[in-house]
């Protein structure tokens, strides 16, 4: 994994770093032995509903306000200098 992800690793990092995977990997055997089959799935630890206000429109886009202070304009779009030709 090392090599993929293009580490220098020294033969005591790797080591350690070996050590660590083979406890990550033992660790998700545990979990993927669990009988979860009456859990229902979740998308979120808490059930917290997130205080968001209402999605609506409160101020409707000017453009002549928005370009008012643009160096150049096309009806409402601003005119830039042309780069490629």
């Amino acid at each position: 994994m090392a090599l993929l992800a293009r580490l220098r690793l020294t033969s005591e990092e790797e080591a350690q770093l070996t050590s660590q995977l083979t406890k990550i990997l033992h660790y998700m055997d545990k979990l993927g032995a669990l009988d979860t089959s009456g859990i229902e799935p979740f998308t979120h630890a808490l059930d917290n509903v997130p205080a968001l206000r209402e999605d609506k429109v409160s101020n409707t886009p000017d453009p002549d306000n928005l370009l008012a202070n643009a160096p150049a304009r096309e009806h409402t779009f601003f005119l830039v200098p042309k780069i490629i030709e």
